[in-house]
């Protein structure tokens, strides 16, 4: 399958504070909030939801088209995602803005409070996909990830009136967004990605029940933290995926960028959904391991020994035709 990516690229400013958010809020007094958080480190890292979800693809394999907006400081990260594998030719270069910035800090029980900075990624409005799809023949689905709240429109409107089955992925701009804004980048979607406080938070805004949701979408994935992930699809039962153990927890930034990658790369591959959603278990708990949304290393021979430590000979033996990580 041709994918193109669409949404933020930008630089992540990730911090660490040594205790919990919530002791330092009063509940009384949550209308005027008045706080500093003295943090005890800071990793820049590469980032973006696009660009991390892109990278994920890659490295399983794939050659995603990295559709979004940057500034000329873009150099050195193009060269970057173009090593893994990511086609960053459909990248807009912005003449006056530097590229997007993404400043979270995470506690200790991997609560986060963030940031961010537009920069270039508003230019993005001003790119059409059909120009990308003419350029490598044709686009069999485009993944609508957070990106400037006119952009995500454009694309989606774009995808309906040229045919193109679009994912939409709403997540943080779901707290920016206009109700009938989500509701028109929901409507139509091949696959609806979300976490489980913002599928609660996708019907609150669009006004429709999880029933009218899935009669407007072909497949609902909803990601669960340490529980796994649940697919949903009108008159199907649910399919719930088991997470995939990790070795360690870092830093959650980009967890459900990869899960997204992984997905997406079952999807590209024509595997059954469970599959889709182990590959995407597997690909986030990775990224869970590491500070950075694309600081991990898939091996080929690893990645699928954990495949089927999680999930079984039988599944790591499925997915093993079509993984080829960049890595041995």
């Amino acid at each position: 399958m041709r994918i193109a990516v669409t949404g933020s690229i930008a630089t992540d400013h990730l911090m660490t504070f040594p205790g919990s958010f919530g002791d330092q809020l009063i509940a009384e007094q949550l209308d005027r909030v008045s706080l500093s958080f003295l943090v005890d480190d800071l990793q820049i890292r590469r980032g973006g939801c696009a660009a991390n979800i892109a990278f994920g693809m890659a490295c399983l394999g794939l050659k995603p088209v990295l559709v979004g907006a940057v500034g000329s400081d873009f150099a050195d990260y193009r060269s970057w995602l173009e090593r893994h594998g990511v086609d960053c030719a459909s990248v807009h270069i912005s003449e006056t803005q530097h590229t997007a910035r993404f400043l979270c800090t995470t506690d200790e029980h991997h609560n986060q409070i963030a940031s961010f900075y537009t920069g270039a990624m508003a230019e993005a409005r001003l790119i059409e996909l059909k120009p990308v799809a003419d350029r490598i023949g044709g686009l069999d689905l485009v993944l609508i990830s957070p990106n400037d709240p006119d952009a995500m429109l454009r694309h989606t409107d774009e995808c309906r009136q040229r045919g193109i089955p679009f994912a939409a992925d709403i997540s943080q701009q779901l707290a920016r967004m206009a109700d009938e804004d989500i509701r028109k980048l929901v409507d139509g979607a091949a696959y609806l990605f979300s976490n489980d406080y913002e599928k609660g938070l996708i019907e609150q805004k669009t006004g429709w029940t999880d029933e009218e949701i899935l009669a407007r979408v072909g497949v609902r994935v909803t990601t669960l933290g340490p529980k796994g992930a649940v697919i949903d699809r009108q008159g199907e039962p649910s399919i719930q995926v088991a997470p995939a153990p990790e070795v360690g927890k870092a830093d959650p930034t980009g967890v459900g960028d990869a899960f997204r990658a992984g997905f997406l790369s079952g999807v590209a591959w024509g595997l059954p959904l469970e599959r889709c959603g182990q590959l995407g278990n597997l690909t986030a708990t990775h990224v869970l391991e590491r500070v950075g949304g694309q600081e991990y290393e898939l091996g080929q021979k690893g990645f699928l020994e954990r495949f089927g430590a999680a999930y079984g000979a039988e599944a790591a033996t499925e997915v093993a035709g079509y993984v080829r990580c960049y890595h041995p």
